[in-house]
């Protein structure tokens, strides 16, 4: 049996790195010999679980085709989200929680696709239906991205089954206050003075196929709007320098605060009527919007948007 990749989808969040880091172990378990790698450096809160729970991050690839035949994708099934040769290698395995959009395979495929807050739920949800256990450090770093997907189980996106994998998680991780916890892993993504401005409009950022337009919707966390839009002529430029290089229509900004769940839009780039259709409000003479209650781009930005464009 040759070896396969593991990733997730390019930009990686914390579910992205740790789901290909579970998935991985998990076929291994199975008797695949497989490799967790990513689409990108982890951001600053990936590296705070990481050195939490004494794990180094999987390598950065550019290419798949290069080094295999075949790979597994978590965390995503859109083409361009994912790795830029994605055409030319066979998708054996699918875990994800997303939409499918744009996503075929010239054979079947073992696929595993669930309404829940976070892949890495779902993935838990499997190591216990194979009775596999956990290790301490890979529970650690699932229950951090769970709590990362989901805001500290406050997003629309949480389950029941979100929350059952988090107290299960913590238990295996020895993680007495996970409450405590996330709101700590959570902070340490949240210094934007440490980020350029590239970082905080593209460094968590997908692109969506919405009408016959490439929209890319970028989203920050921060403990206070105002840190990110004293910046806003800078991120605008910044905006405008990546719709030029990459042919995006349009360019949407999340500023999200993580105490209080609102949010704050930023949008350049045409046809910007239609974000107001999707969500019933006019934008700003800055071009912003607020979004009170609004924390998920996954279930509260892209299906109005989807709506919008499509409807």
């Amino acid at each position: 049996m040759s070896k396969e990749l593991v990733f997730g989808h390019q930009k990686p969040d914390t579910d992205a790195i740790t789901a290909a880091m579970a998935f991985s172990y998990f076929q291994n378990q199975l008797g695949y010999e497989t490799e967790a790698v990513a689409l990108g450096e982890p951001n600053d809160e990936t590296k705070f679980a990481l050195k939490t729970f004494g794990m180094k991050a999987p390598r950065v690839i550019e290419t798949a085709a290069n080094e295999v035949d075949k790979v597994m994708l978590v965390d995503h099934n859109e083409p361009q989200q994912s790795v830029s040769d994605i055409d030319k290698v066979t998708v054996t395995h699918l875990v994800d929680h997303h939409r499918i959009a744009g996503f075929e395979t010239a054979q079947p495929l073992w696929a595993t696709v669930r309404p829940y807050g976070c892949v890495s739920t779902i993935i838990t949800e499997l190591f216990q239906e194979k009775h596999i256990n956990i290790p301490a450090n890979l529970a650690g770093m699932m229950l951090s991205a769970i709590i990362s997907d989901t805001l500290l189980l406050k997003s629309p996106t949480t389950t029941d089954h979100d929350r059952e994998a988090v107290k299960y998680l913590a238990k295996v991780a020895g993680v007495e206050d996970y409450e405590k916890y996330g709101i700590e892993m959570l902070k340490a993504g949240t210094n934007l003075g440490a980020k350029s401005d590239a970082d905080i409009v593209d460094g968590d950022a997908k692109t969506f196929e919405l009408g016959g337009k490439k929209v890319r919707i970028g989203q920050v966390n921060t403990v206070d709007l105002d840190d990110v839009f004293a910046r806003q002529a800078d991120l605008e430029s910044q905006m405008q320098s990546l719709m030029n290089d990459n042919g995006y229509d349009l360019f949407l900004l999340i500023a999200t605060n993580i105490l209080n769940s609102d949010s704050e839009l930023l949008v350049i780039g045409d046809p910007a009527e239609k974000v107001e259709t999707a969500f019933g409000k006019k934008l700003n003479e800055k071009n912003r919007m607020n979004l009170p209650g609004v924390v998920s781009r996954k279930k509260q930005v892209v299906p109005p948007l989807t709506d919008a464009f499509e409807g």
